[in-house]
C-alpha cells in the first residue's frame, strides 16, 4: 500500500473513532452503535485493500 493510500485510510480511521468518542460524550447510543460498525467495516476494508494489493504486487 502506498503512503498516500495509507494515509487516507489512516484518517478516515482516527475520524471515524474520534465520532464514536463524541457519540459516548453526548450520550448518544444509537450514533455510538453506527459508528461503532462503520469504524470496525472501515478498518476490515482497509485489511482486504492491502492485502489484494500485496497480492497484485507479489510481495
Amino acid at each position: 500500500m502506498n503512503k498516500g493510500l495509507a494515509l487516507v485510510f489512516a484518517v478516515i480511521g482516527t475520524l471515524l473513532l474520534t465520532a464514536i468518542s463524541y457519540a459516548m460524550s453526548i450520550g448518544n447510543g444509537w450514533l455510538v452503535g453506527l459508528f461503532s460498525i462503520l469504524s470496525i467495516g472501515f478498518i476490515g476494508f482497509g485489511f482486504v485493500v492491502k492485502a489484494k494489493l500485496r497480492k497484485r504486487n507479489g510481495g
